[in-house]
């Protein structure tokens, strides 16, 4: 399993400067092989909000762990090997541990969108947008008290 971090805070929120297209945008996942972005769970549940209230379904299943300090967002594969979100991480799976049926789900989270309920997954630049409006909504959030 390969995971990639991003913490240094001057890398650019979006390393893609173009929306996603047919041509560019990554392969479907399948239950076979997936990537996971761990986020904070306040940024997350913020990004999901975000994508939710977006135009069309744009949020694939959403894990959270059961200290509910993280969400996990499925991604398609091959996500983890260019992912460079600041406070986030992107775990390769392979398809070892993650599967996407709704019941169980990996030992030690649940399901906070299940599969069957959201898209495949979610896509990554999308998620990008969302998890970058989440981070400055916050801070401004924290920075009226």
């Amino acid at each position: 399993m390969e995971t990639r971090q991003s913490v240094d805070p001057r890398t650019s929120m979006t390393t893609v400067g173009h929306p996603p297209t047919q041509e560019c945008s990554a392969p479907p996942c399948t239950s076979a092989a997936c990537d996971l972005v761990t986020v904070p769970a306040r940024q997350g549940l913020e990004a999901v909000d975000i994508l939710r209230r977006g135009a069309g379904d744009a949020v694939g299943p959403v894990l959270h762990d059961d200290g509910c300090d993280t969400l996990g967002f499925v991604v398609p594969p091959g996500t983890a090997a260019g992912w460079d979100v600041p406070g986030s991480t992107c775990t390769e799976t392979d398809g070892r541990g993650l599967s996407l049926v709704p019941e169980p789900p990996p030992e030690g989270s649940d399901w906070l969108l299940p599969p069957g309920e959201a898209d495949l997954a979610t896509d990554p630049t999308v998620l990008r947008a969302a998890l970058d409006e989440a981070a400055r909504l916050i801070e401004a959030a924290d920075n009226c008290r």
